[in-house]
């Protein structure tokens, strides 16, 4: 069972979760009542970024939806969203909604408050 850790911005944590492989991040937020802001839970709002780091993964598929709305959003530039896999490394915002748990653990960095 995977565990999926939470931090704020400054590198505090805030929970560390056990997870079911297809759980999606923003589900387990909003379970467990964590700060992650998020309006429509659709994919289309951009409003539940969060940085995920997945230690020694390689780099993780990206749907079009996930990259044209962080593009809109203005969270990614252009050569990012014509790459349909991106470092799980934190470098790039990610969309909770968007965003499933594997295997592996992940570290989860949420945003600050708006």
């Amino acid at each position: 069972m995977p565990n999926v850790s939470f931090f704020d911005e400054a590198g505090a944590p805030v929970a560390t979760l056990d997870a079911v492989e297809g759980d999606k991040l923003i589900d387990l937020a909003q379970f467990h009542g964590l700060p992650l802001h998020w309006r429509c839970g659709q994919g289309t709002c951009g409003t539940c970024r969060v940085r995920v780091v997945i230690a020694g993964a390689p780099p993780l598929p990206v749907g079009r939806l996930e990259r044209n709305v962080l593009l809109r959003e203005q969270l990614i530039d252009t050569a990012a969203a014509l790459s349909d896999a991106w470092p799980a490394d934190g470098s790039r915002w990610r969309l909770a909604c968007h965003v499933a748990v594997g295997d592996a653990d992940l570290a989860v960095t949420l945003p600050s408050p708006p």
